[in-house]
């Protein structure tokens, strides 16, 4: 699967425990937070880009909770040195 670099960052974060919190307006998603497991916010995801990772099912949420790498997600997204 192709997946975009943006994207792939994304997929980093969140396989390393981070997660995307949702803001809705009714019942659409208006607007997102990206937040890596030390609560710090990544800049790098946008609405368009949350939409393209959830269309592709690479997040998933359970139960209205914040949005995390699904197990497919997790198959896709290519191995990176942790460089903390």
């Amino acid at each position: 699967m192709n997946i975009s670099r943006e994207e792939q960052r994304v997929l980093h974060v969140l396989a390393q425990g981070g997660c995307i919190r949702h803001h809705r307006d009714g019942r659409r998603i208006v607007a997102v937070d990206c937040l890596d497991r030390d609560g710090n916010r990544f800049v790098d995801c946008d609405l368009p880009t949350f939409e393209r990772l959830r269309r592709r099912r690479l997040i998933a949420s359970k139960g209205g909770a914040p949005y995390v790498v699904s197990e497919f997600g997790r198959r896709a997204v290519r191995s990176q040195p942790d460089n903390r």
